[in-house]
């Protein structure tokens, strides 16, 4: 990938813990800065195309034809309501994509190819993967320079994250060198309860310096949002959720210049 261009994927192989609300946000968040960004919705369930307002019948071009090699990455971007934030919107077909792509021999860079052709164009391309560690993450971990891992407050917390911790490793001895962890940021938090409390104190200490010091509350106005067809910072900027997300924005820029300076 170009230097101008830094591709962080949002992974985590559980689902709900708050991964498509961090990609639209965060991407929100950066494009409101004046970054130029693109989401890739790889998750076949399309909640980030839908989050940002693209209906389904607008989804001529998809990241299934991107990654079947029919359609440049550019041709299907979509600019969303966000200025400077662009999506390449998600369909039910990506359910298919494996059993096309998984014969080819470049099946794991099939992602990476297509983001090499725009990465003069954005400043940040965010990944948005399904909910498992199948073949689409994989090709999203290929194509990374770091990945963010939003991880939910609740009690199995840290035991799902060590397999996608091995995962990131495995990946990083054997197709991306480069990859790195962006940071780890704990969603969806809830103050007033002692587990939640007590999650953030144990990654903290297993993980160090690695979990971003914002925390992501649990927050009415953040899950109102996507049926709006809106990210939470246009549907309500001054609400918990939102300010945090802004707060998260800063801590990635200051990582993401650290770890280029590298």
């Amino acid at each position: 990938m170009s230097d101008r261009c830094r591709v962080i994927t949002i992974a985590n192989q559980k689902g709900g813990v708050g991964k498509t609300t961090t990609a639209i946000n965060l991407a929100t968040a950066l494009a409101a800065i004046g970054e130029r960004v693109l989401i890739v919705d790889l998750d076949p369930q399309g909640n980030a195309s839908t989050g940002l307002g693209i209906d389904r019948e607008d989804r001529e071009v998809s990241s299934y034809d991107v990654l079947l090699g029919e359609a440049d990455a550019l041709d299907a971007a979509v600019p969303t309501a966000v200025p400077n934030l662009s999506i390449v919107p998600s369909t039910m077909d990506l359910l298919g994509v494996e059993m096309e792509i998984s014969g080819k021999q470049d099946r794991v860079f099939r992602l990476r190819s297509a983001l090499d052709r725009v990465s003069t164009r954005f400043n940040y391309v965010l990944v948005d993967c399904p909910p498992s560690l199948n073949l689409l993450t994989l090709n999203a971990m290929a194509a990374a320079d770091s990945i963010l891992v939003p991880l939910q407050t609740e009690f199995f917390a840290l035991e799902g994250l060590s397999q996608l911790l091995k995962t990131v490793d495995q990946v990083k001895r054997s197709i991306n060198p480069k990859l790195e962890i962006q940071g780890i940021v704990l969603t969806m938090f809830d103050k007033r309860n002692n587990l939640a409390l007590q999650v953030v104190e144990d990654v903290r200490s297993h993980l160090g310096d690695k979990v971003y010091e914002t925390v992501i509350p649990r927050n009415v106005r953040v899950s109102e949002a996507p049926s709006h067809g809106k990210p939470a910072i246009l549907y309500d900027l001054g609400c918990a959720g939102s300010q945090a997300y802004l707060q998260l924005a800063s801590e990635v820029i200051r990582r993401e210049r650290r770890l280029t300076a590298a």
